[in-house]
């Protein structure tokens, strides 16, 4: 009988072939650190994307301003000057009565008083003025007084010491310089102290008559609305604004659009609905459109109420200001 062989071991069945679970779990243990830079990449990046939002939502709303800008075509040079002068018209016939509003009965009342107005209301200033100019009428005068009293006089108008210091370095440069009479060249009303060009033109053109663009916030921010410029320095806003018409008009022009801007085109609400030139202003809408509801943001004899002077000109249609109440 022939011997057998015993069988042998069976082979590894799946060892070779199949990986076990835990060998798995293990491999993928291993990769763990590779995926986990991956996945910091993408949160890294999400995290970017995150960051960039801002500046993505500002870059969004961009266009959603431009519909102001772009409501009239481009125009040209002369499409400007006659749109511009159009408007300087209808002014002239709503604002018929324009003047300045400061109260001054000679030259040097209304340089002082002008000095005054920086960051108060012309109101304000007009309450002020009597008492100061009964005390100080000349330039002499002013000059020999003593600081503290003026700064006693004109405290309700504010920034009264650095107010005090400029009118009272101005009356002594008159007084030594152009004995004692206001000089009539803007060069000479410049170089005296506290004075700059918004204040010599209107000195000038008040006082003297001699033409002249008076630049202040109110002027600014309405001919940027109209779009007869885009310039921000005063200088460069007078000068542009100052070729769109004759020299000739340069004072009245001023004293129109700052009233303008004091009684329905204001700075942070203008009265859209209630404004004589808005089919000729390329930035109608930004305000209250309502008629009825802009009539009751008019301001000064425009809403029935005093204005700034205490003693306006015969033809103001408005009620006089009241004074300063004592104490």
């Amino acid at each position: 009988m022939k011997k057998q062989t015993p069988p042998g071991p069976e082979p590894a069945p799946a060892k070779k072939t199949t990986v076990p679970a835990e060998k798995t779990a293990a491999t993928a243990k291993k990769a763990t650190p590779a995926a986990k830079k991956t996945a910091g990449a993408a949160k890294k990046a999400a995290s970017t994307a995150k960051k960039a939002t801002p500046a993505a939502k500002k870059a969004a709303a961009t266009p959603k301003k431009a519909p102001a800008a772009a409501k009239l075509p481009q125009e040209s040079r002369t499409a400007l000057v006659r749109r511009a002068r159009r408007i300087n018209r209808e002014l002239a016939e709503v604002y018929s009565y324009a003047h300045p509003e400061l109260d001054f009965e000679n030259p040097f009342e209304l340089l002082v008083a002008t000095v005054l107005s920086a960051q108060t209301t012309d109101l304000r200033v007009n309450q002020t003025t009597p008492r100061l100019f009964a005390r100080y009428p000349t330039p002499e005068d002013l000059a020999a007084a003593a600081p503290e009293e003026v700064e006693e006089l004109i405290r309700p108008t504010g920034f009264f010491r650095a107010k005090t210091k400029s009118i009272m370095g101005l009356a002594k440069a008159l007084t030594e310089d152009f004995g004692g009479e206001v000089p009539g060249r803007v060069e000479d009303l410049v170089k005296l102290p506290g004075v700059g060009r918004k204040t010599a033109f209107v000195v000038l053109g008040n006082a003297f008559g001699v033409p002249g663009i008076t630049v202040d916030t109110h002027f600014g921010r309405l001919v940027r609305r109209w779009r007869w410029t885009e310039e921000t320095d005063p200088e460069k806003v007078e000068a542009a604004v100052g070729a769109l018409f004759p020299k000739s008009e340069w004072t009245m022009l001023s004293h129109r659009v700052i009233f303008h801007g004091r009684r329905i085109c204001h700075s942070r609400k203008p009265a859209c609905g209630a404004c004589p030139i808005a089919p000729l202003c390329p930035s109608y809408g930004e305000g209250e459109t309502d008629p009825e509801k802009a009539k009751k943001l008019l301001k000064y004899e425009m809403g029935g109420f005093p204005g700034q002077r205490l003693k306006p000109p015969a033809d103001y249609p408005g009620k006089p200001a009241p004074p300063l109440a004592e104490g």
